[in-house]
């Protein structure tokens, strides 16, 4: 017999998350998978919970991109950060080799307009939207520093356009979960969200 609500516990579990409480939250989590044990929220919660109580700020930042995707949808919410959280090994590895000397080499000689010269047009322009579209349907923004990453996403949540960050951060944040900088625009795309809604 069933005697969790599991919408009120997950609830309440998230509750604690956001406040800090991370042993709270897993008590609650682990209470959820006792009555629901196929409850992927429960599961996915109760792992991310451990994860911020060892201090592993990854359990918090993809804690963040899990709200930000149950607020679309919850079940490919789920599903996605499943599949995270399995892969999660060797992640800061690949984060090291994504900006490599090897990859800005041979960037270099694809078509493209590197970062810095579309942020030179930005400037002298003064019109993010109309340069930024302007390349968009006619080359792409190459990118070879993780500075110039977070700073491209952070116009892009600046200027509008929620769902492109979103998907960047998506991807960045499956190679490089506890990073402070994405986190945190992780967490004003939510806000702005927020505040729209």
């Amino acid at each position: 017999m069933k005697t969790i609500n599991l919408t009120k516990t997950l609830k309440e579990a998230s509750e604690h998350f956001l406040a800090g409480k991370y042993t709270d939250a897993l008590r609650d989590y682990s209470l959820a998978l006792k009555d629901h044990p196929d409850s992927k929220a429960a599961y996915n919660g109760a792992i991310l919970s451990d994860m911020a109580m060892s201090g592993e700020s990854a359990g918090e930042a993809l804690f963040d991109y899990y709200t930000i995707l149950k607020n679309e949808d919850s079940e490919q919410a789920d599903i996605i950060i499943s599949e995270i959280l399995e892969t999660m090994d060797g992640t800061l590895e690949q984060l090291s080799g994504l900006f490599d000397d090897t990859v800005k080499q041979r960037l270099a000689y694809e078509d493209g307009i590197m970062y810095t010269e579309f942020k030179e047009l930005v400037k002298n322009e003064n019109d993010f939207n109309r340069i930024f579209e302007n390349i968009m349907f006619s080359t792409r923004v190459i990118i070879t520093e993780k500075e110039d990453f977070v700073d491209f996403l952070d116009n892009l949540i600046h200027y509008g356009y929620k769902e492109m960050a979103l998907s960047y951060l998506e991807g960045a944040l499956g190679v490089y979960p506890n990073d402070r900088q994405l986190r945190n625009l992780l967490r004003r795309l939510a806000k702005r969200d927020n505040v729209e809604n």
